[in-house]
């Protein structure tokens, strides 16, 4: 499940938690976070496709995977 904009947290486990605890937790680091500004000739989607991915860049793409599971 990791990939360069995933980053993983290991949350504080009390003895006296009332809940399970969930020991790893996951986050996306969104990539423009790692451009700081944008440079020149930057490589582009076709128009039909960066409708689809909501970006014009690649270098800006994050997706963002579903949570819902699928119940057969």
């Amino acid at each position: 499940m990791y990939d360069g904009q995933w980053r993983d947290w290991h949350p504080y486990v009390g003895p006296c938690d009332p809940c399970p605890p969930i020991k790893t937790k996951w986050y996306v680091v969104p990539p423009n976070q790692f451009i700081p500004f944008q440079p020149m000739n930057l490589p582009q989607f076709p128009l039909d496709e960066a409708l689809r991915k909501g970006t014009l860049w690649p270098a800006l793409y994050s997706p963002y995977p579903s949570r819902r599971t699928k119940k057969a």
